[in-house]
């Protein structure tokens, strides 16, 4: 299976605001009139469905830029960026302070949308959704829990017949913000999951079969019987998975939707630090889905190229105004508007030029 994903768009060049309305003059942050230039990225492919829909969109309004983006997994935009490799990277998961203190250039974290993590599952003759408690989950993935009918299973899903079959474990086998994302999660609602696997973008998995990518993971769990693994709302949409409801901090058992994933951004938009690293999985309310989170782009503070770092700089602040509007057709949720304001402003830390 293909799981490294590239693609290269023409996008616009500077002829056109950001709002790509007729007869407007150019942005003060879009590149030279005629310029053509060319903006490399990689990392998470958690949020990759939206990026690539966002690409093309801007592409219709300012052609001549060139974008490279790799949807090859969190751990390796980090590692791109700190290697100086690529001009933006993209994580589900915050950098270190280690991470951070290892850059040549300061980095900046700009939040772009929220997502849900969910489990997904195959189980012959189960076409109804399955509820899982958060001892549930961190069982079957320390492989405590074998069997599909085991009865912290099958004690929150009464009348549904669930098989005697073993249960088959799937993961991430590449360093990614969404494992990142499920073990810490399961870090905080789990203390025997803390203590002997932790929260990380890879991790030692006690039990299970890896996949690349949230492609990865998604086609094994489809092709193989009785699988449960982790994957971005999207991806289970899309390739008609099951996925269950996951018992919240409340109490109350959720499927992923973007009410749910929006009510756990709530509590901490107010209080979002300022550099954006937060994490915002098993928030307190009832209606909070546990297992959400903002996904970044990875930018430098200092971009020497001019035009490269105007285009950057350009489409994130298109990506602020038009771009949320495309967050929920595709399971995404967008920024809260306090996120947005606090962003716009730290937009002006990136230094353009030499």
């Amino acid at each position: 299976m293909k799981t490294r994903i590239g693609f290269v768009l023409t996008l616009a060049a500077a002829a056109v605001a950001c709002s790509g309305k007729p007869g407007e003059p150019p942005s003060a942050s879009t590149p030279s009139s005629g310029a053509r230039v060319s903006v490399t990225g990689a990392g998470a492919t958690f949020p990759y469905p939206l990026y690539s829909k966002w690409f093309d969109e801007y592409h219709k309004r300012h052609p001549g830029v060139e974008i490279n983006y790799q949807s090859q997994g969190s751990g390796a935009g980090v590692r791109q960026m700190l290697a100086g490799t690529v001009d933006f990277g993209a994580s589900d998961m915050p950098m270190t302070d280690e991470q951070l203190g290892q850059a040549k250039v300061k980095v900046l974290h700009f939040p772009t949308v929220l997502g849900a993590v969910v489990p997904t599952y195959n189980v012959a003759g189960i076409t109804q959704d399955l509820n899982f408690t958060p001892d549930a989950l961190a069982g079957i993935f320390l492989g405590t829990i074998k069997k599909w009918n085991d009865p912290a299973i099958a004690r929150e899903n009464a009348g549904i017949t669930l098989p005697a079959s073993d249960i088959v474990v799937v993961h991430r086998s590449d360093g990614s913000g969404t494992t990142f994302v499920w073990t810490d999660y399961l870090s905080k609602v789990s203390p025997a999951w803390k203590l002997r696997v932790g929260s990380n973008s890879s991790v030692n998995w006690p039990v299970g079969l890896g996949g690349k990518g949230n492609e990865g993971v998604t086609g094994l769990v489809k092709q193989t019987p009785n699988s449960i693994g982790y994957v971005e709302l999207l991806y289970a949409v899309q390739n008609e998975l099951a996925y269950g409801a996951v018992r919240n901090a409340a109490g109350t058992f959720l499927k992923a939707d973007l009410a749910g994933v929006t009510a756990a951004a709530a509590a901490t938009a107010a209080t979002m630090p300022d550099d954006f690293r937060v994490s915002i999985t098993n928030a307190a309310g009832p209606d909070a889905y546990p297992i959400a989170s903002f996904t970044w782009l990875l930018v430098p503070a200092h971009i020497a190229d001019q035009n490269r770092g105007k285009a950057i700089v350009d489409f994130l602040q298109w990506m602020l105004a038009d771009g949320q509007s495309m967050a929920a057709p595709l399971s995404y949720a967008p920024l809260p508007k306090e996120v947005v304001a606090k962003e716009r402003q730290t937009i002006a830390q990136v230094h353009v030029g030499s």
